[in-house]
C-alpha cells in the first residue's frame, strides 16, 4: 500500500498552500513515502480526487492509501494532535 496525497500547484489560496506544505513536511519528518498528484494537470484527475473521497467539492489536499481514502488536511491534523498519524493513514 502506498500514500498519496492529492495536491495542487496552481491555487491562490494560502490557506490551501499552507495545508500541503504541512502535510509533506509531516510525512517527510515520520519517513512516509507518499506519492504526489497534482490535479492542476487536468479536470479529470481532479474529478478522481472528489469522486474517490465522497465529496463533491473536495479541495486538496486529500490522503488516501493507494485507493481508500484516509482523509482531508483537517483529518490528518487531528491525527498529528492525537498522535494516530500511522493508523490514520491506515498503515499500522
Amino acid at each position: 500500500m502506498s500514500i498519496k496525497l492529492y495536491y495542487t500547484t496552481v491555487t491562490a489560496s494560502r490557506e490551501v498552500k499552507s495545508q500541503q506544505a504541512e502535510v509533506m513536511r509531516i510525512l517527510d519528518s515520520k519517513s512516509i513515502r507518499y506519492e504526489l498528484i497534482d490535479i492542476a494537470v487536468g479536470g479529470a484527475v481532479r474529478d478522481e480526487m472528489r469522486s474517490k473521497s465522497g465529496n463533491p467539492t473536495a479541495i486538496p489536499p486529500q490522503i488516501f492509501n493507494e485507493d481508500v481514502y484516509c482523509g482531508n488536511y483537517e483529518m490528518f491534523s487531528d491525527s498529528v494532535e492525537e498522535d494516530t498519524v500511522e493508523q490514520f493513514l491506515k498503515i499500522k
